[in-house]
């Protein structure tokens, strides 16, 4: 089994759930307790597949860079794009402010990274009524952006479309 590495970031703004969608993900655990991120967290995650035609099973080890969301940090931020394959986009549903900037999110991650895919998760589905989650998605939806594979409503907390973020992401990136 061959195993291949791909960087991929994690970012959108301060307090949108970005840590926990990387522990959910990779852990498989959800805290209510909140711990800011400085700077930025590495963590890793096999992710399994199989290509058509290929019999044996292959992994790649995503490299997820969790990177700080504060403003004062959005200068340094770019430094850390350099040279990551793809990206997960982050706001938070019950914050529109977050969501009003993901656009800004996409094009600063595309200057750095013109060639990368991107997956924009609105998260914290858990805390608004599922009636308008559709709707929300449809209003930032980024298709007509050939980068954007898709928007996806998440929850870390209870799960939701988090393994399906990563394993888009992944499946593209091979």
């Amino acid at each position: 089994m061959s195993t291949i590495s791909k960087k991929i970031c994690l970012f959108g703004d301060f307090g949108v759930g970005k840590t926990s969608l990387i522990r959910q993900f990779v852990e498989c655990k959800f805290s209510d307790e909140y711990l800011s991120t400085v700077g930025v967290k590495i963590s890793r995650k096999l992710v399994s597949f199989s290509k058509k035609g290929i019999s044996s099973e292959q992994s790649l080890q995503l490299i997820i860079w969790d990177i700080e969301g504060s403003n004062k940090f959005k200068a340094v931020a770019q430094n850390y794009f350099q040279g990551s394959k793809g990206a997960v986009i982050v706001g938070d549903v019950t914050q529109p402010e977050t969501l009003n900037h993901l656009q800004e999110h996409i094009q600063t991650f595309l200057t750095v990274n013109p060639q990368s895919y991107i997956i924009v998760a609105l998260n914290k589905s858990d805390m608004i009524a599922g009636e308008y989650l559709e709707n929300i998605r449809k209003m930032y939806q980024f298709s007509n952006q050939i980068n954007v594979l898709d928007t996806y409503i998440t929850s870390a907390k209870t799960g939701n479309n988090v393994n399906e973020i990563f394993q888009s992401l992944a499946n593209r990136l091979i």
